[in-house]
């Protein structure tokens, strides 16, 4: 089914332990619609805005992964987003270096007609004033997926929750779970958040897996033991990409397949981390993707 991806496209230049990538290609909107597209194949619809230094190079990489990007605003003269960081020995933890929204700072989402009947919707992590207004231009969405961090938690907690009460699923992580509830358990976190108005929540937990918390319990998906972690950045985004792309590949959102979904997603976010930037992606097929969802399966199974 159509799937139709808002949020950033970036240029990111990170530091970690175990190497340094400049000019990196980067934002939500691209780990997600690449993570994504390896599950359907209907183009993933893309809207999001970049300056004139977003070349061909980096538009024939999106095509290569049959990502549609006619709603991609190009503003002549303008520079594309740009982020800097330095992710700490252990990973979970990095410091945001350098913040140069440019183009991005008058981003005034415009989903064009014909990507206005996408029946999934998956936000990436932007103002929630503009996932309002993208909201306000889908026609009858089946499933929409939000993400979000710290920013507009603390920033725009109003219209935030404006969004949640529109929404199917939410993607957090339990430090901006544990934010948004004000409790510091993520039982009680989840309750709350789910009062809210998305019916299922998923919790991130990196390398401690993640949660999924619905009305018929909660399911527990293991992190993919790894041995080299290069670059944890659009981990997040790429498990929101494979878990969507995964429901609208079966266009079914049961119980069942929405933990088949996180156990995609996990999968997906365990081949990101391997290398710099969204590049793991240049070389991979289904054929892995659905070897490594075998090895989650066989992660947590006991043999009668």
């Amino acid at each position: 089914m159509s799937l139709l991806v808002i949020g950033s496209l970036a240029f990111d230049d990170i530091e970690t332990p175990f190497g340094r990538s400049d000019n990196t290609l980067g934002g939500s909107s691209t780990y997600i619609a690449l993570s994504a597209s390896y599950f359907t194949d209907e183009p993933i619809r893309m809207v999001g805005v970049v300056g004139s230094d977003f070349g061909k190079e980096h538009f024939d990489l999106l095509h290569a992964k049959n990502i549609d990007t006619r709603g991609i605003q190009v503003i002549e003269d303008g520079k594309t987003f740009r982020w800097a960081g330095r992710y700490h020995y252990d990973m979970n933890t990095r410091d945001t270096l350098d913040t140069q929204l440019n183009v991005f700072a008058e981003f005034d989402p415009h989903v064009p007609q014909y990507y206005r009947d996408s029946k999934f919707v998956c936000l990436g992590n932007i103002d929630p004033e503009l996932q309002l207004k993208v909201l306000d231009q889908i026609d009858d969405p089946k499933l929409v997926v939000c993400d979000t961090m710290n920013f507009w938690i603390e920033g725009k907690p109003e219209e935030l929750k404006k969004v949640l009460a529109r929404v199917d699923v939410f993607i957090v992580n339990d430090s901006e779970a544990r934010l948004l509830s004000g409790d510091p358990n993520l039982v009680k976190t989840a309750r709350i958040i789910r009062e809210m108005g998305p019916k299922t929540l998923i919790i991130k937990k990196g390398e401690h897996g993640a949660l999924l918390f619905t009305d018929n319990g909660i399911f527990a998906a293991p992190a993919f033991p790894l041995e080299s972690i290069y670059d944890p950045t659009g981990a997040g985004d790429t498990f929101a990409g494979g878990f969507i792309g995964h429901l609208a590949r079966c266009g079914n959102t049961s119980e069942a397949e929405m933990r088949k979904a996180v156990l995609y997603g996990s999968a997906m976010a365990s081949f990101c981390v391997e290398q710099f930037g969204p590049y793991r992606y240049n070389d991979l097929d289904l054929l892995e993707v659905d070897d490594r969802y075998q090895s989650f399966l066989e992660l947590s199974r006991i043999e009668d």
